[in-house]
């Protein structure tokens, strides 16, 4: 089971990739998201899969720490994809054709930023939880704040479909 969690782990070794592993771990959700929008996916599938890596990715994480004997190692990125799949909800949904890929980039840099800065109940998630449950939870608090202004963004601006 080992070695299933450290690909799970490394989201199938993007968590290996130089220079900001977490960068490129959201950029497979990113890829993965986008695909799903090109084939026209169900929202109800995206929230499953979407709560699936989270669950999993708690497991995966804990296993993986344990390897490395390092908490939160950076090459664990399953954070990162939860969190940029969160984010990305509103995306997923409401995005009409036209604002489907310019709200990707958007909501791929929205999510950097807060996974980057940890500003406030981020932080807060960080320090507070311990094994994988800890991996994962700043960047599912990144995720669901980066979700609320995604969706107030495609409100404001029109992209709702």
């Amino acid at each position: 089971m080992r070695p299933l969690a450290l690909i799970l782990a490394t989201a199938g070794g993007a968590g290996y990739l130089p220079i900001a592993p977490g960068t490129w771990g959201s950029g497979a959700a990113i890829v993965l998201v986008a695909a799903w929008g090109w084939f026209g996916g169900s929202l109800a599938l995206y929230l499953g899969a979407t709560v699936v890596v989270t669950v999993i990715g708690v497991w995966a994480a804990d296993v993986t720490e344990q390897v490395y004997g390092k908490k939160d190692d950076g090459r664990i990125v399953i954070d990162e994809v939860a969190g940029q799949a969160l984010t990305l909800v509103p995306v997923a949904a409401w995005a009409s054709d036209g604002a489907f890929f310019p709200s990707l980039v958007t909501g791929f840099v929205l999510f950097r930023l807060l996974d980057i800065a940890k500003p406030g109940p981020i932080r807060w998630a960080e320090r507070n939880f311990p094994g994988g449950v800890g991996v994962m939870a700043d960047d599912v608090v990144a995720g669901l704040i980066g979700a609320v202004v995604m969706f107030a963004g495609l409100w404001m601006f029109g992209g709702l479909a």
